[in-house]
């Protein structure tokens, strides 16, 4: 077989495992969908939608570096099988809660948990396995392509959870997730790993020793971590969007508009990343990183200054246009200065210290709504004569303040990170074998 025709079926077999996890991501963003409404109508607390999402992203971030350490030493098609089967498993226990007269907070959260630590054998499987599926040109189009997979679960899953309320109950959306998870699992085997192990290999090696050479391998290259740590501050914003952005828009509307403003919105990100599955090969990653960061967070602020459904979907879309920018800008830096035979540990850790910031956000996003912003913005509270003069008040004012603040933050962090001479030698290290 030629080179040429290798790399056309290393790519061919990257697209069908892309498809398998586009639909599985559309079942995911509907249950994520369903049950944030399903928890919010029952309590109409922001800190209870919080916490849903907590418990879905909390426990895959704490233990993706186990399942990176486990996608360099084993068959990474075999990782994301059990992961995905696991992940539906958690799905499936809901469910059945549901179906024998179960429906306590304690069966979303303990399912939410399952589905959320075999993402962590799942994910990093995944994302490693793009470097043995994709030749080195593609990877910005690579990356562009998961980010439109990702994207499906904010841009499709919306607008059909929404209405899909209107004709069925929570269980029945669940089980479509299913569903898909069954098709993710079918392309998977669909395919053959092209990232061999060895027995003789994983004798020979260590697991905690390759779990802590991912730490070390990590903190010997000071500018990764560098971008990864101030990106842990980002994510503590964007975190706090996504947490709240459903409380406050449910504030003053209902589940069908929230989900087409949703997907409206995110149409931006399918935008951004088919622009950069098409036309990405710009070097200048540090740059595009910075300005898209500029950007976002004023279209983050801007997402704050009204109750108004067009207002924010507007603002949401922009928001959304740009962040495909960022995410590549990200994936290119790393994955183009860690050799491969590293890259599932260095993806986990990476998504654990980058992402610290979004589960801290999680924890807290609902106490700082409920009983420190929103107060302040009720017609008698102690901002609502200055602050609320401009963006009103009312219900979910005070989330509209959060989001105004945070936006503020993430330019500032975008002017440091164009500042820093650590960080622009990411564009001219490449050391991927």
């Amino acid at each position: 077989m030629t080179q040429t025709n290798k790399e056309s079926q290393l790519n061919s077999h990257f697209l069908i495992i892309w498809f398998g996890q586009f639909i599985s991501s559309i079942g995911s963003g509907l249950t994520a969908f369903a049950l944030g409404i399903y928890v919010f109508h029952l309590t109409g607390s922001a800190t209870t939608y919080s916490m849903v999402l907590l418990a879905a992203f909390l426990p895959a971030l704490i233990l993706k570096p186990v399942g990176g350490t486990l996608s360099d030493r084993m068959n990474r098609r075999l990782l994301m099988i059990i992961g995905d089967l696991g992940t539906a498993l958690g799905i499936i226990f809901i469910i059945l809660m549901m179906f024998v007269g179960i429906k306590g907070f304690w069966v979303i959260y303990c399912g939410t948990v399952v589905s959320s630590i075999f993402v962590a054998v799942q994910n990093p499987a995944y994302k490693a396995s793009v470097t043995d599926l994709v030749s080195k040109e593609f990877y910005s189009k690579a990356s562009g392509l998961m980010q439109v997979a990702e994207s499906s679960k904010f841009l499709i899953s919306p607008i059909i959870a929404g209405f899909l309320f209107k004709i069925m109950d929570v269980k029945a959306i669940l089980i479509i997730d299913v569903m898909t998870f069954l098709i993710a699992i079918s392309t998977s085997f669909y395919i053959k790993s092209n990232y061999p192990v060895t027995k003789q290999e994983i004798a020979t090696q260590h697991f905690c020793k390759d779990f802590t050479d991912g730490f070390s391998y990590l903190f010997k290259n000071k500018s990764i971590l560098l971008l990864i740590s101030i990106i842990s501050f980002i994510t503590f914003f964007i975190g706090l969007l996504q947490a709240l952005l459903g409380p406050m828009i449910l504030s003053f509307t209902d589940s069908v508009t929230f989900g087409v403003s949703q997907t409206i919105a995110t149409t931006g990100m399918l935008i951004g990343s088919s622009f950069i599955g098409v036309f990405g090969k710009s070097n200048q990653k540090i740059r595009i990183l910075s300005v898209s960061l500029i950007l976002s967070g004023v279209f983050f602020s801007l997402l704050g200054i009204s109750a108004n459904i067009i207002t924010i979907t507007v603002f949401g879309f922009l928001f959304f246009l740009v962040l495909p920018f960022i995410n590549t800008s990200l994936d290119v830096l790393v994955r183009g200065n860690v050799e491969n035979y590293m890259q599932g540990r260095i993806w986990s850790i990476v998504s654990l210290i980058s992402q610290l910031g979004m589960a801290v956000a999680f924890a807290i996003a609902g106490y700082l709504a409920d009983k420190v912003f929103n107060p302040l913005l009720e017609p008698n509270g102690a901002l609502a004569s200055s602050v609320g003069a401009i963006i009103g008040t009312g219900t979910g004012r005070g989330i509209g303040l959060i989001f105004i603040l945070s936006g503020l933050f993430v330019v500032i962090t975008a002017i440091v990170i164009s500042r820093l001479k650590m960080l622009k030698i990411l564009d001219n290290s490449q050391v991927i074998s």
